[in-house]
């Protein structure tokens, strides 16, 4: 009898250490946390309509993120022009699931983020890190190697066979986003994700990106515009995954 109890318990023990073991094996789980996505200027007109539960004062380098733990300082980057800035969380508020983050006007001015645009991301820093020795802003050099970033568009060289000038022309930019779910190390694991979404929410166009060898990216998208991005985030937001990203094509 006591032996049956022993192989029984033995048992038990080690499906579910077997089980902890492949679960964690099959999400790639990031050291420091960051998220790409769009983030919402706070304006009190949210405060009275109750999209948002607290203010954020206009000159603060507050924002507002529900991942992370107030007074954790954060590094804010506007990922078309690369310019940064380092912030701190505030209270722990609700706000719109589709943003990353609420930020006050003065990060909004500083970062000169685009507001039908506003993508950004968020990087939490530890008392260690290099970013804090910044002031809060990004290096000048930063800012010049954005600025001379490579411009999208076609050179038309002048009709004047005695100039060498050339007219550039830049094209519009274009609005093209995907909806990152999770990176996997297993193709296996990155299916039966895509399985799930499938069953347990609306969407059916789910895909697996094959990032390297060992990472299996599971995505929707992209999408076009604004309203089509938001519908697709909020139809996939009902499976509480912590992590969904933005990212730009």
């Amino acid at each position: 009898m006591k032996f049956n109890i022993f192989v029984i318990s033995f048992f038990f023990i080690f499906s579910c250490t077997t089980y902890q073991t492949d679960k964690k094996d099959e999400l790639i789980i990031q050291d420091t946390y960051s998220n790409k996505g769009f983030t919402l200027l706070f304006e009190p007109s949210l405060k009275k309509n109750k999209k948002i539960s607290k203010n954020i004062d206009s000159r603060s380098l507050v924002i507002f993120q529900k991942n992370l733990k107030k007074n954790t300082a954060v590094k804010i980057t506007n990922l078309l022009n690369n310019k940064s800035i380092i912030a701190k969380v505030g209270s722990k508020v609700n706000y719109p699931e589709f943003y990353n983050s609420v930020i006050s006007e003065r990060i909004f001015n500083e970062l000169e983020i685009d507001l039908v645009e506003p993508y950004v991301e968020i990087i939490a820093l530890n008392k260690n890190s290099v970013f804090l020795a910044n002031k809060a802003k990004t290096f000048d050099e930063e800012k010049k190697v954005a600025n001379k970033a490579p411009v999208d568009g076609i050179s038309i060289k002048n009709l004047n066979e005695n100039s060498n000038d050339k007219v550039i022309i830049k094209k519009q930019k274009t609005f093209s986003y995907i909806i990152k779910i999770a990176d996997f190390y297993f193709r296996d694991s990155a299916k039966l994700m895509v399985k799930r979404i499938k069953v347990e929410t609306k969407v059916n166009k789910v895909k697996i990106m094959n990032i390297s060898n060992t990472t299996f990216r599971v995505y929707i998208g992209p999408y076009k515009d604004l309203n089509s991005l938001q519908k697709a985030f909020n139809d996939i937001s009902i499976i509480n995954f912590e992590n969904l990203e933005l990212i730009k094509q």
